[in-house]
């Protein structure tokens, strides 16, 4: 079945490049001097109350252009829709309006083709908004044929692959991505009122650091070097803070070399922002107006629908500390050993988490935080207080150095975003670099180098800072109901494809 359906496509491609073999004997088959003066959007809105008879009275003259999406041939009349970045605009052309032999060229025009028109606006017994063509022009030959109306671009591998087809066919598609753009716009609005600088920083690094994760390595060859792709712009960022940029933030492109799921991606897109003289709870406080306004502002209300569950950003978020989501999602653990390795091992035990023997107390916290609560963590909650050894950018909490102040935001039992007051002091900073260099010497690919020109720039001074990190693909994946992160990259990494 699959080698009949690639013949018939072959055939048809092979049909329309005949096409446009006899276009190119006309002269230009590409050609690119129409000028539309409207778009369907505008014109549907604009004359929304418009009758017929006011239509013809006003004789509106408008240049219309966009994709054929649908053809109906009715003898010496026809029905086109054109598809153009706004919606779509209905065309009826006529033999006799059109000049001599256009409209039996057109006839031969497909589906999927790109075409300009202009004429005057009317509508239809049906009261459909109508473009009465006096002139139309094929623009752009298309060569594949469009999937089938009924059906549409059913298949998911396909969707993502050939993006630019899904875009076309598929409105839901579109949304999701003006969606994408409008929260991006609302978050730089948001910061920019809040005079927050919006920067640059490199995302080829000389070493590896700013989050725990595997890096990609490249190599620089007029310099002879090995560069990382950035996993994370922190340390970067917070260089600025010491240069006296008290807040700046940077919408970034990072790359992690792990694994692909619906949650995963290789190169994703984070908020990072730093704020001097803030501390954590200063940034829980600004991501919760942040959710709550975008809300409001990209969906029109606060109740956010995503895969059957419904999460109201009009309330308070909970504030839970990690130990709490423990107890919590474990009611048999004993609180008071809470922070005892050996006991922390037989727990891990218990629930099949494999660990290392470089594992301490905070380690196993999160893996039993993790495997048994992460999950379960549906509405809007912001967990706190991390253990200071699986956070070692994170400055310790001033009573408990256990912990730091860091928070983590979850939805849906997903991570949104994750923040924390910065470690500043520059001495143990370099203790905990020396830790992680520690762990990377014994084979972890993910724990952080040892930054030596960071550990410089600390010692000129930073201020109490605090920092944050927020998911925008999650982020969108809530705002639009997407089950896959695969759903809101435009192109999101999938293994090469095999041409014959």
């Amino acid at each position: 079945m699959a080698d009949e359906t690639q013949q018939d496509e072959s055939k048809l491609i092979a049909e329309r490049r005949r096409k446009l073999d006899a276009l190119r004997e006309q002269g230009n088959a590409f050609p690119n001097d129409f000028h539309r003066n409207a778009i369907a959007d505008e014109l549907q809105q604009t004359f929304a109350d418009h009758d017929d008879e006011t239509l013809r009275e006003e004789n509106v003259e408008v240049a219309v252009v966009g994709r054929m999406m649908v053809k109906r041939v009715m003898g010496k009349a026809s029905f086109i829709k054109l598809q153009d970045r706004s919606g779509q605009i209905q065309v009826r052309l006529e033999r006799d309006r059109l000049p001599e032999g256009l409209y039996q060229d057109f006839k031969k025009w497909d589906v999927g083709d790109i075409v300009g028109a202009s004429g005057s606006l009317f509508r239809t017994q049906t009261g459909e908004l109508t473009v009465m063509a006096e002139s139309i022009r094929l623009l752009t030959k298309s060569l594949r044929s469009l999937p089938e109306k009924f059906h549409g671009l059913a298949d998911q591998e396909t969707r993502y692959r050939q993006r630019y087809v899904d875009l076309i066919v598929n409105e839901e598609s579109r949304a999701v991505f003006r969606t994408r753009s409008a929260i991006v716009a609302y978050i730089r609005a948001f910061l920019d009122a809040q005079d927050y600088l919006e920067v640059e920083t490199p995302m080829m690094q000389t070493t590896q650091g700013g989050a725990i994760a595997r890096p990609f390595t490249t190599h620089h060859n007029a310099l002879d070097m090995s560069l990382f792709l950035r996993i994370a712009p922190e340390l970067n960022l917070k260089r600025l803070i010491v240069g006296g940029f008290e807040r700046v933030y940077e919408i970034n492109r990072n790359f992690r070399n792990e694994g692909v799921s619906t949650q995963h991606n290789p190169e994703f897109t984070m908020l990072e922002l730093y704020r001097a003289y803030a501390d954590y709870e200063d940034l829980i406080d600004m991501v919760e107006a942040l959710m709550h306004g975008m809300a409001d502002a990209v969906l029109g209300g606060t109740i956010v629908n995503y895969q059957g569950e419904e999460f109201d950003f009009g309330q308070p978020f909970p504030r839970v500390t990690v130990e709490d989501v423990i107890r919590q999602f474990n009611p048999d653990i004993d609180m008071s050993k809470i922070r005892d390795r050996d006991y922390l091992l037989g727990i891990c035990k218990n629930l099949g988490i494999p660990v290392k023997d470089s594992y301490g107390p905070g380690k196993l916290q999160i893996e039993i935080f993790e495997r048994t609560g992460e999950d379960s963590l549906r509405k809007p909650t912001f967990v706190t207080q991390y253990p200071t050894e699986v956070s070692p950018l994170s400055r310790c909490n001033d009573e408990d150095p256990f912990v730091t102040d860091r928070f983590e935001f979850f939805i849906a039992g997903r991570e949104i975003a994750n923040g924390f007051s910065e470690l500043n002091d520059p001495e143990e900073q370099a203790e905990r670099f020396r830790a992680q260099a520690a762990n990377r010497d014994a084979g972890d690919a993910e724990a952080m180098a040892f930054d030596h020109d960071y550990i410089r720039a600390l010692e000129y001074g930073m201020p109490p800072t605090a920092g944050i990190g927020v998911g925008i693909d999650r982020l969108v994946m809530l705002l639009t109901d997407s089950p896959s992160i695969r759903d809101v990259l435009l192109f999101p990494h999938m293994r090469p494809e095999v041409f014959d």
